[in-house]
């Protein structure tokens, strides 16, 4: 996935379909919304249904998000309910 000039790329890793991956999943998708509006991609990769996707970004804890893009990456693992992982901006 190539962003387009002006957006931001992430990739949230989380792991099976559980209450803390739906609300980390709802959180990020909230503040997102609020900071970037629509200039993001949101790619959603479930640990469980696809553990050979770990081994790209070196993934080790859920759920965790990853700046692809604009550079440099970045990574945060956590909780996005209080927007921290704005610095990755």
């Amino acid at each position: 996935m190539i962003a387009d000039k002006g957006r931001y790329e992430f990739i949230l890793y989380i792991s099976g379909q559980t209450p803390r991956s739906e609300k980390a999943v709802e959180d990020l998708k909230r503040l997102l919304e609020a900071k970037l509006k629509r200039q993001y991609s949101l790619e959603v990769i479930d640990v469980m249904e696809s553990p050979q996707s770990t081994r790209k970004h070196d993934i080790i804890a859920t759920p965790t998000l990853v700046k692809v893009s604009p550079p440099p990456e970045k990574r945060f693992i956590g909780d996005f309910g209080k927007g921290q992982f704005f610095s990755l901006l």
